[in-house]
């Protein structure tokens, strides 16, 4: 069976974005950003919800993105992806498609019967939709020592208790905090 990880950097006060969807309060650059490319070496699928998509797919298909980040760009932009939307009508971003009806029962059969791991990156509807209906294998979060006054939570709507144990963690010299956390 295949595994679904999620990944979301997130405030010391619990938000993964600020209003109107902001992240310029994360911490991009240097050795964080390792994480990040490690994590696309791989032969994953990336996961997203329509918003974070239509942000992923506005940036790291740009020449900005390959002058700022060529790493991570070149994986982003090479890695097979799935949106989860009921709205969307055309995914533009090369090896992406489109997953409309039925997502609990899609991703179901994917882990059942896919041959590659996938990771969530950020999309806090989808995380809390596959956090209750326990599909997610491992939750990893980039603490960033920051609060802001307003934003969105990781886990919304009516949650179940979710216990977790820490499996491991990582601490950066900017503060940044990796942790690593698995269901039980």
């Amino acid at each position: 069976m295949k595994r679904i990880n999620s990944f979301t950097f997130i405030t010391l006060n619990g938000f993964y974005k600020g209003m109107d969807e902001d992240i310029t309060w994360h911490r991009h650059g240097g050795p964080e950003s390792e994480h990040a490319t490690e994590g696309l070496g791989g032969d994953g699928i990336l996961l997203f919800g329509r918003k974070t998509y239509e942000m992923m797919s506005s940036y790291w298909p740009t020449p900005a993105a390959m002058e700022s980040a060529p790493d991570i760009a070149k994986g982003m932009n090479s890695a097979e992806k799935i949106v989860f939307s009921g709205t969307l009508k055309e995914a533009k971003w090369n090896n992406t498609r489109i997953i409309k009806d039925n997502i609990v029962e899609e991703v179901k059969k994917l882990k059942e019967n896919g041959n590659k791991n996938m990771t969530i990156l950020g999309s806090g509807s989808i995380l809390s939709l596959f956090a209750e209906n326990g599909l997610i294998d491992e939750y990893q979060f980039m603490i960033d020592p920051v609060f802001i006054g307003e934003g969105a939570t990781v886990l919304k709507g009516k949650m179940k208790k979710l216990d977790l144990k820490l499996t491991k963690s990582k601490v950066y010299k900017s503060g940044v905090i990796l942790t690593y956390y698995e269901p039980f």
